[in-house]
């Protein structure tokens, strides 16, 4: 049976490659598209996630999603052609097929009747002690009974948007910029919410406790471990700052620890471990560093939001898909899942090294900024007033070189920074240098600046 997901997306896709829309056109709107398909406006969105993702489709802020010029992938742009530093899903030749295909027959074996029938809303209970048991080594320390099985934490964002809390306020905070996934959600719920600018230095606390104070701030959405798009990590102490200060001002934390497996500091605790009180919200998914596909993700929840969540999670799906949690709960047991890590902590590490090293050689001799993660899937670099994001990322399309353009991460309303995002998890490690020569070459062509720097074989451009 075709989902509407799938049936939107391959509809769409299919006209697309076949002609019938043309490059440059605007497709419809998402309420247009979520009454011609009889489904939610989240499925639309869902589909053009994905078209975008699959570069046939991009979105402008206020004004829709156009059709890619030239979107036809098959005619002349050969895969070993392609830099991808667009695509943010798993480096696919880490992705564990074999191994999860081995817990997912182990699963049906095991469970049988109960991965095909109705499901507790919280999710399998068995998995939930597992990955309690799981969470303990990263600091996070719960119960089953506070955890929630999501189909990824976009699913919890979704949820967390528009329910009522128990501090009574109705307002978000969110960093400045960020996941573009929270930016839609509360956009198209029309809540009122008020952005803080984050750098690599971090937040301004002094700003924090005054959005605290005078804003009525329901919840503070934050990605404190390799921040998307900008890499930057928190320190300890600034969590434990951010912790007092919610606490201070009766304000509830939504951490967004997607990339906390691959923290390489030992001693880097999440947010959660600075909350005593039941502040902070955990959020972790199972997906981003296993298989997209997989849509689990986890929310650890404060007791007094656990009834309100259950009921609007219930209204929402009833439950997740079963065959994933009873593969998962398997692959969590065997040991598997910490061999995974392992191996693709050293992965990124090597690539976002990789990154950094060419971002030094053809960006920093023409002074443009970049920012310096020590892992993780983004870097970001910040372009000069002269070379409007859009235009660069077009020009580098034509190149080869497929990167995102930030301008979707931030409030409509708040200062953009002119920047674009570099996600180094698909790109392949050998052509990393050479697509980051390739945007300090259209940078500077743009900026009409005339500085010489050094290519990979030692000429001067």
């Amino acid at each position: 049976m075709t989902t509407k997901y799938h049936q939107i997306t391959n509809d769409i896709k299919q006209k697309i490659l076949n002609g019938i829309i043309k490059s440059g056109t605007k497709l419809p709107s998402i309420r247009h598209l979520s009454e011609q398909y009889d489904c939610s406006k989240n499925t639309v969105i869902r589909a053009y996630s994905e078209l975008e993702r699959q570069h046939l489709i991009y979105s402008i802020p206020k004004s829709g999603f156009f059709v890619v010029n030239d979107a036809n992938p098959s005619d002349d742009l050969p895969n070993n052609s392609l830099i991808d530093f667009l695509s943010a899903g798993p480096d696919k030749e880490a992705m564990p097929y074999e191994d999860f295909q081995h817990c997912l027959n182990q699963a049906i074996n095991l469970y049988k009747g109960a991965l095909f029938s109705y499901s507790h809303q919280q999710g399998f209970l068995s998995l939930r002690k597992e990955i309690t048991k799981h969470l303990q080594d990263q600091q996070v320390f719960t119960t089953p009974d506070r955890l929630f099985i999501l189909s990824g934490v976009q699913q919890a964002i979704d949820l967390l948007v528009p329910i009522p809390f128990p501090n009574g306020k109705t307002n978000i905070l969110v960093e400045q910029p960020t996941y573009f996934g929270i930016v839609e959600s509360v956009q198209l719920r029309n809540i009122k919410t008020f952005g803080i600018e984050v750098t690599m230095q971090g937040i301004d606390l002094n700003r924090l406790e005054y959005m605290f104070r005078h804003n009525d701030i329901k919840f503070f959405y934050i990605i404190p471990r390799f921040h998307n798009p900008l890499g930057h990590s928190y320190t300890n102490e600034e969590k434990r700052k951010i912790v007092e200060l919610a606490n201070k001002y009766d304000v509830y934390i939504v951490e967004d620890d997607i990339f906390g497996d691959l923290e390489l500091d030992t001693k880097s605790d999440p947010i959660f471990s600075y909350d005593p009180n039941g502040r902070v919200i955990y959020l972790k998914s199972f997906s981003k560093i296993m298989l997209p596909g997989l849509r689990i993700g986890v929310a650890v929840l404060p007791e007094l939001l656990i009834n309100t969540f259950s009921r609007h999670k219930f209204s929402n799906d009833l439950f997740c898909t079963t065959i994933s949690q009873g593969a998962l709960e398997l692959y969590l047991k065997s040991g598997m899942f910490n061999g995974h890590t392992e191996r693709i902590k050293q992965l990124y590490r090597t690539k976002m090294d990789k990154a950094k090293s060419a971002c030094e050689r053809y960006l920093s001799p023409l002074k443009y900024d970049f920012t310096k993660p020590d892992t993780g899937f983004y870097l970001s670099i910040y372009l000069p007033k002269k070379v409007p994001a859009k235009r660069l990322v077009s020009a580098l399309q034509h190149e080869n070189v497929l990167v995102d353009n930030a301008e979707r991460m931030y409030l409509s309303e708040f200062q953009k920074n002119n920047l674009i995002r570099l996600s180094i998890s698909q790109a392949d490690t050998s052509q990393i240098a050479q697509g980051i020569e390739t945007i300090a070459k259209h940078i500077n062509i743009l900026n009409n600046k005339e500085v010489s720097f050094i290519d990979s074989t030692n000429h001067l451009l």
